[in-house]
């Protein structure tokens, strides 16, 4: 089940809880005036109906701002993805020519791209049908050979260059 079928699926149980809640309450409070009970049980039980329609009505609402926004995010993400898809494919191509330069294997190129990406050992090793300590094994050597400390170096390797340097950086004496 994709993410989007399983939020889905939460929405709509959620709205059916609440929407329960309602039709139990709303029998509770009709079998409640037919008994003659007091003016103060009825009223206590009207707040909590309307509290729980209340809550459907919220909780439907903030679910579809979600839905929305992550729908805007997903689209934001693709057009910058689209614009930039050359630039991408350049640093792809300079990334993967220094793991020639360290003289990577395949394996080891791929836990470096998956590395870069942000992957834990453990996603790492469910994508490709490893153990956990295999990929992290996989990463020291990785690590060793481009003669970084980790993953932070691994990753400042190559985006250092790409970004502008701190403001507060003291600047190299001339001379």
């Amino acid at each position: 089940m994709s993410d989007d079928a399983g939020q889905k699926l939460a929405r709509m149980v959620s709205a059916a809880i609440f929407a329960l809640i309602a039709v139990l309450i709303g029998l509770d409070l009709l079998l409640d005036s037919r008994d003659g009970v007091g003016a103060f049980h009825i009223g206590l039980e009207g707040s909590v109906l309307i509290a729980a329609l209340i809550g459907m009505v919220t909780m439907l609402r903030r679910f579809g701002r979600v839905t929305t926004d992550l729908a805007r995010a997903r689209g934001d993400a693709e057009r910058w993805r689209h614009q930039h898809q050359s630039l991408l494919q350049g640093l792809s191509a300079a990334i993967r020519s220094q793991f020639d330069n360290w003289r990577f294997t395949e394996a080891e190129a791929e836990i470096g791209f998956l590395l870069l990406k942000g992957l834990s050992h453990k996603e790492i090793a469910e994508v490709r049908g490893t153990t956990e300590r295999t990929a992290r094994e996989q990463a020291r050597s990785v690590y060793a050979k481009a003669e970084l400390s980790g993953r932070s170096e691994l990753s400042a390797f190559f985006l250092e260059d790409l970004l502008p340097p701190h403001a507060g950086a003291s600047q190299p004496a001339k001379g």
